[in-house]
């Protein structure tokens, strides 16, 4: 890694995931964008966050997306920055923005996947929270 990195702050983190499932399939679609941008401004997680923020967090994704272990860099920083109660949110954040645009990639699921074991989202806890995901995002 050429240059330091920026800590993150818990809804940094929490944005940074958000971000990291969108670009993870090298194309960031406009329903992401709009869910990433509709829980920043509606959950009480990201109450007092400033959304300036966004920006330089998704900067610091892509330019870890860009590096040969910057995957392993950006799990870590999330972790690092997380509380274990906050641990089920992110993931919960995560699936909700891959299931945007209804179209879940490989390269999707396992960011998801590596996700989960960083996290130590236990097997039933992340079945329940994907289970929550896709009735939310059902179509008719």
């Amino acid at each position: 890694m050429s240059q330091t990195l920026p800590s993150f702050t818990v809804q940094d983190a929490l944005v940074a995931v958000m971000v990291a499932v969108s670009a993870s399939d090298e194309t960031i679609r406009t329903a992401e964008l709009l869910a990433i941008e509709r829980q920043v401004n509606h959950l009480p997680v990201f109450a007092g966050y400033d959304t300036d923020r966004i920006l330089a967090v998704a900067q610091t994704v892509y330019t870890l997306f860009e590096e040969e272990d910057g995957l392993d860099t950006l799990l870590a920083m999330v972790r690092h920055a997380l509380p274990q109660k906050l641990q089920e949110t992110a993931y919960a954040l995560a699936c909700d923005v891959a299931a945007a645009d209804v179209r879940l990639g490989q390269s999707e699921l396992r960011l998801l996947e590596e996700l989960r074991e960083e996290l130590s989202i236990e097997h039933l806890q992340a079945a329940a929270i994907e289970y929550g995901v896709r009735a939310r995002h059902r179509t008719i």
